[in-house]
């Protein structure tokens, strides 16, 4: 189940495992694209990767902290530390080939 997260919560949500982060806002286009991909992806990989998700109007520390000047933006966090930043729209197959590097 994804969870949304909050500029409070996030680096505790995000320290352990490989996690992926969606950030995004009710206003976007391709945000809403990217969430049927999000929602899929959480359910094929369960628990290899905790797939979380960030509304960038009600939070701005994080989003502003990573430097997040475009949405969607997906960050992939490895034991707390960001492995990888993508910004845009991006399918199923490419989280996955991204993920895959750190779930092995």
């Amino acid at each position: 189940m994804i969870k949304n997260l909050t500029d409070k919560d996030f680096e505790k949500e995000t320290s352990t495992g490989v996690t992926l982060t969606d950030f995004w806002a009710a206003w976007c286009p391709p945000c809403k694209m990217q969430g049927p991909i999000v929602e899929k992806l959480d359910e094929e990989l369960g628990n290899k990767v905790k797939v979380t998700k960030m509304d960038v109007d009600a939070n701005q520390e994080i989003p502003t902290k990573f430097g997040i000047m475009s949405i969607p933006t997906l960050i992939v966090k490895k034991d707390g530390k960001v492995v990888e930043k993508l910004v845009g729209l991006r399918t199923k197959d490419q989280l996955t080939q991204v993920l895959s590097q750190y779930t092995n």
